[in-house]
């Protein structure tokens, strides 16, 4: 069947609030950041040339219309992004340490990306793509999680890839049990793992990233795992094959919102491109290597969707 879609992403979508200086009263000053992490994935995909669609909810406020058009800029298919008109658009306020190490604190109770109902999911659309993308975000809350929920298993029963990050927020949750309890109910319907150092840890209770990898592998059965280590790189892990790429680092680190998003849209692009069946440990390299500096560069500007690196300047980075 030919696929109008490469990639399809389901889950929140938001206003990143990022500091940026002082007023001349010396009062702090905002960035509107348009983001979401299954956005950002998609916009990144976009630049390398794939056919992306979101699947989610904003309130019909100034700030969803400037996340709606935002998307449509990127070239994003926006026709199953729904306003609600009761619920306001989540923000999100990020406040950057001088490290680049960040806090969030969210203004979502509720907010309009929790909204979506199961019956507001088109399964027919997602058959229309490749692959599935979608995180724990929308797992938060009964309603919205029985619409993700639908969604992963229309993907699933109509051969579609899965793809998951979990992108643990601990202030969205309403205990750090049902997080867990969520991440894990959501590994076992994924064929593509986004992982980074601190969720492994936090979802198998083991401080040793190997083992915890080779746990939840063993659970799930997962094709392919990619954790990530922040400025240290990534590791792959798929059938008995386990590499590690140092990762790019760069000396003007301005915000690091993003970056795990912008790796994880790299390796869809890179398995859409080579498929999930034959991997090399010279591809698991190519791709991870590939991401890294795709996600190094994001890390050198504000926000997400509007700042995706060009395929030139990753591949000029890695030369």
């Amino acid at each position: 069947m030919n696929k109008n879609y490469d990639v399809i992403a389901l889950g929140e979508m938001l206003i990143d609030f990022t500091l940026n200086g002082k007023s001349g009263q010396g009062n702090n000053l905002f960035e509107a950041n348009p983001g979401g992490a299954p956005c950002n994935v998609l916009a990144i995909l976009r630049k390398l040339g794939k056919k992306t669609a979101f699947i989610g909810k904003v309130g019909n406020d100034q700030f969803g219309r400037l996340l709606k058009e935002t998307i449509e800029e990127a070239g994003i298919d926006s026709s199953c992004l729904l306003m609600d008109e009761e619920v306001h658009t989540t923000l999100a306020f990020v406040h950057t340490f001088p490290d680049g190490d960040r806090e969030f604190s969210f203004y979502r109770n509720p907010g309009a990306d929790m909204m979506l109902r199961e019956e507001e999911v088109d399964e027919e659309v997602l058959k229309q793509a490749r692959i599935f993308h979608f995180g724990t975000l929308s797992m938060t809350h009964d309603e919205v999680r029985s619409a993700t929920m639908k969604a992963v298993k229309a993907a699933k029963d109509n051969g579609l890839i899965v793809s998951l990050d979990p992108n643990l927020r601990p202030p969205l949750w309403s205990s750090m049990e049902l997080a867990k309890e969520q991440m894990l109910n959501a590994m076992q319907y994924c064929d593509i793992l986004k992982i980074s150092d601190n969720e492994i840890q936090f979802v198998t209770g083991v401080e040793d990233y190997d083992e915890g990898i080779r746990i939840i592998r063993e659970r799930f059965q997962i094709p392919l795992v990619c954790l990530t280590l922040g400025k240290e790189g990534s590791r792959a892990y798929y059938k008995d094959m386990r590499v590690e790429v140092p990762g790019f680092v760069q000396e003007n680190v301005v915000d690091t919102t993003g970056a795990g998003d912008t790796f994880c849209g790299s390796v869809l692009n890179y398995v859409l491109e080579h498929g999930l069946e034959e991997l090399s440990e010279e591809d698991l390299k190519e791709m991870l290597t590939f991401a890294n500096a795709a996600a190094s560069l994001i890390t050198t500007k504000k926000g997400a969707i509007r700042s995706m690196p060009e395929k030139e300047e990753i591949e000029k980075l890695i030369k």
